[in-house]
């Protein structure tokens, strides 16, 4: 009689492996595309990022039906929320055919991120193997919250691009006019937006996170490091947005400034995450 073999029982954690390993080659085939100068048009990096996106999203939504709450209780969980966001909004601008190019850009960051995310420590469960889940404004303000650091992370995208172009323009390569990069008018009206609309996100967070903390711990604001860090990020980006509108940044003054802050974001936000006594204690507030 033939042995019937036990179907496979993937995790979260192994479908977010193999969206991971499809960023990966989505970066290098981005590789051969940067040599090219995006003379022509692409799906292929597209369709990659598609088909990592689908695993991604799996991998997701396992994980929040398994712990019946929106899936952000830790550093894994945040990283892979904010690369969800990075990835869908491409494949959103990817349908034009003149921003289909911006997955090339984006894949790399996408698989540093996805890499990080695995690392053991930044995934650690409770006692019990589960992790606490304390009502809808638990998963508002942090979903609003990722889903702001990934329309900056976007931005910084469009910074990298901008700046790309730029300099080819400044050293006159001929693949600056063949490229299917936008204009540097463009590009910077696209950063702006970008900028614009994760700042709203983040005032949205900072909004629903106070209203959480008024709920679990009966006051409004607390000197907590990620608390105090949230509102410096908003403090700068404000500033950052005054400056803009007032023309008192040129374009590439300003896509420095969207790529730099990211990367501030990006390199101290675990840190601060660890250091923050509410997000260490049963992961009662985040």
């Amino acid at each position: 009689m033939a042995k019937v073999s036990a179907p496979l029982n993937w995790t979260d954690k192994t479908y977010f492996c193999c969206a991971v390993t499809l960023y990966g080659i989505a970066m290098v085939y981005s590789v051969f595309l940067w040599r090219k100068g995006f003379q022509r048009d692409d799906w292929v990096v597209y369709g990659v990022l598609a088909g990592g996106l689908v695993l991604h999203t799996v991998a997701m939504a396992k994980r929040g039906f398994n712990l019946q709450a929106c899936p952000i209780n830790n550093l894994y969980e945040a990283t892979a929320f904010i690369m969800w966001t990075i990835v869908a909004v491409n494949l959103v601008a990817g349908i034009w055919q003149r921003f289909r190019f911006v997955g090339a850009f984006a894949s790399p960051l996408l698989f540093v991120l996805g890499v990080f995310a695995l690392f053991p420590d930044l995934d650690p469960e409770l006692a019990n193997g589960t992790h606490e889940f304390s009502g809808a404004l638990s998963s508002l303000h942090k979903a609003l919250l990722m889903l702001s650091f990934g329309g900056f992370g976007l931005s910084a995208v469009g910074a990298v691009m901008y700046l790309t172009q730029e300099k080819d323009l400044k050293l006159h390569k001929f693949r600056a006019i063949l490229s299917k990069l936008p204009s540097l008018e463009r590009l910077e009206t696209a950063m702006t937006r970008l900028v614009w609309i994760a700042f709203g996100l983040l005032t949205a967070g900072l909004i629903t996170s106070s209203a959480y903390l008024h709920q679990v711990k009966q006051v409004w604001f607390k000197a907590d490091p990620e608390m105090i860090w949230v509102m410096g990020v908003w403090a700068f980006y404000l500033v950052l947005l005054v400056l803009q509108k007032r023309h008192a940044h040129s374009g590439r003054r300003f896509a420095w400034c969207a790529l730099g802050s990211f990367l501030f974001v990006l390199l101290t936000f675990w840190g601060v995450y660890l250091l923050s006594p509410l997000h260490q204690t049963s992961n009662a507030v985040s």
